[in-house]
This record gives structure tokens, sequence and C-alpha cells, in this order.
């Protein structure tokens, strides 16, 4: 009963932490990444269509992107999606072919970065934790229905305070070291 436990808040630990590490790569940090832009939203033929499904999207050298549309048609849209989306980006285009050159950050603006991260650091955190909440509600009502005893209630909320300790540790090491790359010249 307590390994269940303890595998339900492994999981779902664990999916906060992937989150916040998605969460990561779409913030630009100076490097060329597709994942700055590959969910930009293209008006395409009057749908919205994700700009990954539109496009191959790849790295030219380390402060450029490009992104070769797959059909003619969608080249005016895309440059559109990429001057509308607040990157700051200005995309050019040459044929069929779109490269995005990604301008350096300056000082303030690495700054401001910092904090978008560390509140993103903040919200995963508080998501651990409301995994702990619920599981330990759980571990709760199981000791109430007489599923488990005492000494396993006490048992389970110290390995799931320590499971908790465990990805907070790993939301934080993720970002120190996201911090290091912003603030890296």
């Amino acid at each position: 009963m307590i390994d269940d436990f303890k595998k339900d808040a492994t999981t779902r630990m664990g999916k906060c932490v992937l989150q916040f590490q998605a969460d990561l790569k779409k913030l630009r940090t100076g490097r060329a990444h597709p994942s700055l832009v590959e969910n930009l939203r293209v008006d395409y033929y009057g749908s919205e269509s994700p700009l990954q499904q539109l496009a191959n999207i790849s790295v030219e050298d380390a402060r450029t992107l490009v992104i070769s549309p797959w059909d003619k048609g969608a080249v005016q849209a895309i440059e559109k999606a990429i001057y509308k989306s607040e990157l700051g980006l200005t995309p050019n285009t040459a044929g069929m072919v779109i490269r995005v050159p990604l301008p350096p950050l300056t000082e303030e603006r690495r700054r401001d970065i910092t904090k978008v991260v560390r509140g993103d650091a903040e919200n995963a955190r508080v998501a651990v934790r409301n995994v702990r909440r619920d599981v330990l509600q759980d571990v709760k009502e199981a000791l109430k229905e007489k599923l488990i005893s005492q000494d396993e209630e006490k048992k389970a909320q110290e390995e799931i305070q320590k499971l908790t300790d465990k990805h907070v540790a790993e939301i934080d090491q993720v970002l120190a070291a996201k911090e290091k790359e912003i603030m890296q010249v």
C-alpha cells in the first residue's frame, strides 16, 4: 500500500520537474535553440498550427535559427507569426528559407530572464509540494479506513518527505545551471 503511494508521488513529482525543464527550454538565453520557436502558433489557411508542424527548424550557428517550410504558401504566415510573437525576433526571408538571427542579450535583459526562471522554479517547487500534500491526504484516508497502521503512516510521511526534498533539490540544480547559462556572456 505504501509502495503505491510512493510510486504515485515519485511519478507526479517527476512530471513537475520535467515540466519545469520544458518551460526553461522555451526561454531565450542568447543561444539559438529550435524549442524557442517550435510551438509558435501560425495562422495557416485559417487554422492555428504549431510551427514545428509546418516547417523544419534547425540551428545554423550559435545565434541563427533556420526555418525551412514544407509549403511555399506558409512562408508569409510563419514570418508574420514570428513578428507577432513576444520574442523580439526579426526574421529574414530568402525564397523558401527563413533565417532568424538572435541578437545578443543585454545585462538588464539577462537579469529579467533570471527573475522569470526563479519564478518558474518556485512554481515547480509549489507543484511538488502540492503533490506531497495530496499523497499525504491519501495516506491519512487509508489510516482512517484502517488499511494501514499508524506506524506505516509515519513511515510513509517520512519517505514522501524525502521524495519531496529530492525533487526540490533537483529543481534547484536545474535552476542553478540555467542561471549560470543565462548570465554567461
